[in-house]
C-alpha cells in the first residue's frame, strides 16, 4: 500500500515536469524579440541606392553638388567620373572622395550629408501583407515596431493583427516571432518591441 502511494506520487511528480517544460516551449516560441534576442542593433547608417548625398568641398564652389545615389550604387561629380557609395557611411564616402580628389585639388576637406533617405537593403525595414501601405523604409536608431506601424499607416479592415511575425537575422540565422500587432496598436505597450536593420513584418490576412 506504501509502495503503490510512492508509485503515484512519483507519476504526479513527472506529469507536473512535463507540463512546466511544455509551458516553457511555449513561453518561448511566442515569445517577442525583446525577450529572445538581446543582439545590439548596429545603428551606423550606410548609404543606399536612392540617397540624395550633399557634397561639400570647402572653399571650391564648382566641386560642392547634390547628387543622387544610382540604382548600381555609385555616384558622378565633377573629377569623378564613378564611385561606389553604397554600403559606404558618409565618413567613408567623405575619406574616399578626399583620396581621389586630392589628385586634382590640393589637401581637399570633403563633407558628405545624406539629405534624402533609403538605406541600403541590409539596412531597411520592410513591411508586406496587410498594412495600409505596405513599404520599405530605412531604419532609424531607436526604431520601434510602434514607430513602423504608425509609418505603414496601421493595419487594414482584413488584417490578422495578432498573427503576425516578425522575421530577423540573428547571428547569421533566420528567426521568426510572434509580434501582436493589433494589441500594440489598441494600447497595449507591452507588445512594443525594438527594431533591427533588415526586419520584415509579415502581417496575414484573416480567416474570416
Amino acid at each position: 500500500m506504501w509502495g503503490t502511494a510512492v508509485k503515484k506520487y512519483a507519476v504526479r511528480i513527472m506529469i507536473l515536469v512535463v507540463f512546466v517544460c511544455i509551458t516553457a516551449l511555449a513561453g518561448c516560441a511566442t515569445a517577442p524579440p525583446k525577450s529572445l534576442d538581446q543582439q545590439a542593433a548596429d545603428s551606423t547608417y550606410r548609404i543606399g541606392p536612392g540617397d540624395t548625398l550633399q557634397i561639400y568641398v570647402r572653399n571650391n564652389s564648382d566641386l560642392t553638388i547634390s547628387v543622387p545615389v544610382r540604382p548600381d550604387g555609385n555616384i558622378s561629380m565633377p573629377l569623378v567620373e564613378k564611385m561606389k557609395a553604397a554600403g559606404k557611411t558618409p565618413e567613408q564616402l567623405s575619406n574616399d572622395l578626399k583620396a581621389k580628389l586630392s589628385n586634382y585639388v590640393r589637401d581637399p576637406v570633403v563633407t558628405v550629408i545624406v539629405t534624402s533617405f533609403k538605406g541600403t537593403y541590409a539596412d531597411q525595414v520592410r513591411v508586406v501583407g496587410e498594412a495600409a501601405r505596405p513599404q520599405s523604409m530605412p531604419y532609424r536608431q531607436g526604431m520601434t515596431l510602434l514607430d513602423v506601424m504608425i509609418n505603414v499607416g496601421g493595419l487594414t479592415q482584413f488584417a490578422a493583427g495578432n498573427r503576425a511575425k516578425l522575421v530577423r537575422m540573428v547571428n547569421g540565422k533566420k528567426k521568426t516571432y510572434d509580434v501582436n500587432l493589433q494589441s500594440l496598436l489598441n494600447g497595449n505597450i507591452d507588445d512594443n518591441v525594438p527594431m533591427h536593420p533588415g526586419d520584415v513584418i509579415i502581417i496575414p490576412r484573416t480567416y474570416f
